[in-house]
C-alpha cells in the first residue's frame, strides 16, 4: 500500500471540498487516512489458503456453521462502508478446519473494496477450493452506507446475498437445514 499517494489523495479531496487542509482540525487527517486504509484494506494481497489448515475428519459429515460473523467492508462504487453480518456453512468431505477460519475468511474478503454480491461468492468459492468440502453456502446481510446517507436515503434497508454450492445447491433438503440453522430455527 502507497500510503504517500493515500495523503495526497485525502489533501485534494479536502482542497476539493473547499477546505484548509492545513487548519488545526484537519492538518494530520491525511496520515490518519492513510494508517486507516492499512487497516481497513488490509485483506487485499492475502489469500485464504495462507492460513487454513486442514484436519482430517472422517467422523465428522455434518453442516458446519457460523452464523452472525460481524463484518466491515467499503463499497467500491461510492467509498462508503457497508456493515452487516455473515453466515457462512460447509458440509465436510473428510476434512475440516478450525471455525474461526470461517470468520477470517470473511473479514479477509470484507477488507478489500467490495461489492456485496462478490464479496458473498468470494467467501464460498475460497471455502471450496481451500476445505474442498461437499458444499459450501453463505448469506450476507448488509446496511449499506451509499443508500442510507445519500441517494435514496432509506436508513435501515438492509440487502440479502447468498452463494450457494455443491450440495447445498443440489439438494433441498440440506439447504432447508442450513437455512433453518442460519435463522435459529432448530430444536
Amino acid at each position: 500500500m502507497d500510503k504517500e499517494k493515500i495523503k495526497k489523495g485525502v489533501l485534494l479531496m479536502l482542497e476539493g471540498i473547499g477546505e484548509d487542509p492545513k487548519r488545526e482540525g484537519l492538518k494530520d487527517t491525511p496520515e490518519r487516512v492513510a494508517r486507516m486504509c492499512e487497516e481497513i484494506f488490509g485483506g487485499m494481497n492475502i489469500e485464504p489458503a495462507s492460513f487454513i489448515k486442514l484436519l482430517d475428519s472422517d467422523q465428522h459429515d455434518e453442516i458446519v456453521l457460523v452464523r452472525n460473523i460481524p463484518f466491515y467492508s467499503m463499497c467500491e462504487h461510492h467509498l462508503l462502508p457497508f456493515v452487516g453480518v455473515a453466515h457462512v456453512a460447509y458440509l465436510p468431505a473428510r476434512k475440516v478446519t478450525g471455525i474461526s477460519k470461517l470468520a477470517r475468511i470473511v473479514d479477509l474478503y470484507s477488507r478489500r473494496l467490495q461489492l456485496q454480491e462478490r464479496l458473498t461468492t468470494q467467501i464460498v468459492e475460497s471455502i471450496m477450493d481451500t476445505i474442498k468440502p461437499r458444499g459450501a453456502l453463505a448469506i450476507i446481510e448488509a446496511e449499506h452506507l451509499c443508500m442510507t446517507m445519500r441517494g435514496v436515503k432509506k436508513p435501515g434497508a438492509r440487502t440479502v446475498t447468498s452463494s450457494v454450492r455443491g450440495i447445498f445447491r443440489e439438494n433441498p433438503a440440506t439447504r432447508s437445514e442450513a437455512m433453518s440453522l442460519i435463522m435459529g430455527e432448530h430444536s
